[in-house]
């Protein structure tokens, strides 16, 4: 086993490797850059090393060195399918916790790794040719980046008409994030599921899949929830698809932990190639929760390890069993029901349902959110007998989870989970982009928010706490005043958290965060005219501004546009007029909220 060893990334995947390497009995080391000096990760470490960036190789190479590492494991995502960076973290003579950099290189390209599975007679979507009429094509297809992942340079095209369009903006996309726009086009499968294969081989030739994942469950192209086994397949299909997986890894000569994606159809029955992702994956504790090797529970970041530190992996493929069935929800800093738009701020209560599920996470209370990272937080992760279970536990685990002061997605989650097409397995990956998941009513939440407040203020006021009682008749109602009246009727048994002052009440009911704002009674309650004024709908970075100050505008006119992790969003004119205020400013950092641009109406202008 190494001595030291560093993770070159940060929050909840910075705390899962240290967790392992620590009862492996190695040091633990982790890079945090100013932003992130009192983050969990970066305190929990045996030793922390100052990076500008996470993204600067050459800063955290110079990290490893300075605190004596002699391995990095990369985690998921900044550096970990770099091949260059894995070639000079070899080349200083440490171990890279991850496959080859030329498998990583073969592997990590969509198209050389579709040539690859070809060659291994794996079956792959059937594709075009960039330069072929696309009036041959049979639409729709899928545009795709040839370099990177996670939904970046990616296009449905339903026409011959939108193709050229959708290739320019994919390859605009691409290059900006991955700089190579190299473009595939794919055959779209309509209703398909999502379903990936976890793979493990060492340097001695062994290789072995740990069964498969289902992350069907996803919004333009991010993962929300995922679960291991994958239902619904039937043991051929299960058979067919996990020894692809391991047929297309054991074919390149893999070491290391990998994942092997492929897109079933769910009219047909077919399967097909999607990518290779070599390294561990985000969804990988579900794997980890219903997979056992010679009985016992797996553990991939223990396998990596001892992978990259020349062992083999000491079990066959007759070792690994299923046990049960695990589900994963990803916490997000995001308002679901509010566009998905990124959220950030100070997390000024967090309780997480550890009692209920394993929850890898990196967030704890008086935390500040910021849009400078990835906006996942935590993973809530559950195992049951069989899905059913797991569905349940899943739910009620998400109802235990709070989170106060930034809006986050877990209301969204619950509800996603508690709904028939989930419960029913009937879902596709395009299922969350054509359905709109309502959100719940908030009326419950109002009753138990103006609990909250009731029993708060009594608690402050003491004996003299006004509680309805009057001499010689029944008690008079008890009327709360939230954002709206609230009659307290039979106490409830329990009060959800809550945050309660004099202003009102903020609350998470079934994940959901509720602001109850109390009137303010010495203020004009008359109603607000809108004055065109337009504000930043997100924490963010304001990219560009395209107006100025006098500037006649009609309504829809793009005032300018701002930028929380990695989504745009164009600030658009609310009607014709002129514009009179303009504060916003390229590279400015603004709140949510923050007025960026006055537009007076042309009658009053």
């Amino acid at each position: 086993m190494f001595h030291s060893v560093l993770v070159a990334n940060r929050g909840e995947i910075a705390r899962r490797v240290f967790r392992t390497a620590r009862a492996l009995g190695a040091r633990t080391i982790a890079i945090h850059t100013d932003l992130d000096v009192q983050a969990p990760h970066a305190r929990e470490a045996d030793d922390a090393v100052r990076v500008t960036s996470y993204l600067d190789a050459d800063a955290v190479l110079a990290a490893a060195k300075e605190a004596g590492a002699d391995a990095i494991h990369p985690g998921y995502g900044f550096l970990s399918e770099n091949a260059a960076f894995a070639r000079a973290v070899t080349d200083a003579g440490l171990a890279w916790v991850g496959p080859s950099p030329s498998v990583i290189e073969r592997m990590g390209r969509k198209d050389a790794a579709r040539d690859i599975a070809v060659a291994a007679g794996v079956p792959v979507v059937p594709s075009y040719r960039l330069d072929e009429d696309p009036q041959s094509f049979a639409f729709p297809v899928l545009v795709k980046a040839a370099a990177g992942g996670g939904g970046k340079g990616m296009r449905v095209v339903h026409s011959a008409a939108d193709l050229e369009p959708a290739i320019a903006a994919a390859k605009r996309e691409a290059a900006g994030a991955f700089g190579d726009d190299t473009m595939l086009i794919e055959k779209y499968v309509e209703r398909g599921r999502h379903i990936e294969v976890q793979v493990i081989g060492d340097a001695h030739g062994n290789v072995v899949h740990l069964y498969e994942r289902d992350c069907s469950t996803q919004r333009r192209h991010q993962k929300v929830l995922e679960e291991a086994p994958a239902p619904t397949l039937t043991s051929e299909q299960r058979t067919a698809i996990t020894d692809a997986g391991a047929k297309l890894a054991a074919s390149v000569g893999y070491a290391n932990a990998g994942t092997v994606e492929f897109l079933l159809d769910a009219t047909s029955g077919e399967f097909y190639f999607l990518e290779m992702n070599t390294r561990l994956q985000v969804e990988h504790p579900v794997t980890e929760e219903a997979v056992r090797i010679g009985g016992q529970r797996a553990d991939l970041v223990a396998l990596q390890l001892r992978v990259a530190a020349g062992a083999e992996l000491g079990f066959s493929q007759t070792d690994v069993t299923l046990d049960g069935h695990a589900i994963e929800a990803r916490v997000y800093a995001e308002d679901a029901f509010g566009g998905f738009l990124p959220q950030a701020g100070r997390a000024t209560l967090v309780q997480w349902p550890e009692s209920l599920a394993r929850v890898d996470h990196a967030l704890e209370s008086g935390q500040i959110v910021s849009t400078s990272y990835d906006p996942m937080l935590g993973k809530v992760v559950v195992h049951g007998p069989d899905r059913e279970a797991a569905r349940l536990a899943l739910v009620a685990a998400l109802d235990h989870t709070v989170v106060l002061g930034l809006t986050t997605n877990t209301g969204f989650l619950r509800e996603l989970a508690a709904g028939a097409a989930f419960r029913d397995a009937s879902i596709d990956t395009a299922w969350l982009d054509r359905t709109e998941v309502p959100a719940p009513d908030p009326a419950p939440a109002r009753e138990l928010a103006a609990w909250a407040w009731h029993r708060a203020q009594a608690a402050a006021s003491g004996p003299m706490a006004y509680d309805g009682f009057r001499v010689g008749g029944p008690p008079a109602p008890v009327v709360v005043e939230l954002d709206e009246p609230v009659v307290l009727g039979r106490p409830p048994r329990e009060v959800p958290t809550s945050l309660a002052d004099a202003h009102g009440v903020e609350i998470a009911y079934r994940g959901q965060r509720y602001v109850f704002a109390r009137p303010d009674v010495g203020a004009d309650q008359g109603v607000a005219a809108g004055d065109g004024t337009v504000v930043a709908p997100m924490p963010g970075t304001v990219l560009d501004v395209r107006v100025a100050i006098g500037e006649e505008v009609t309504e829809g006119t793009v005032l300018g546009v701002v930028e929380a992790m990695k989504m745009e969003l164009a600030l658009k004119a609310p009607h014709d007029g002129v514009v009179t205020s303009v504060t916003a400013t390229a590279g400015q950092q603004v709140p949510l909220g923050a007025p960026l641009f006055a537009v007076a109406a042309q009658d009053s202008a």
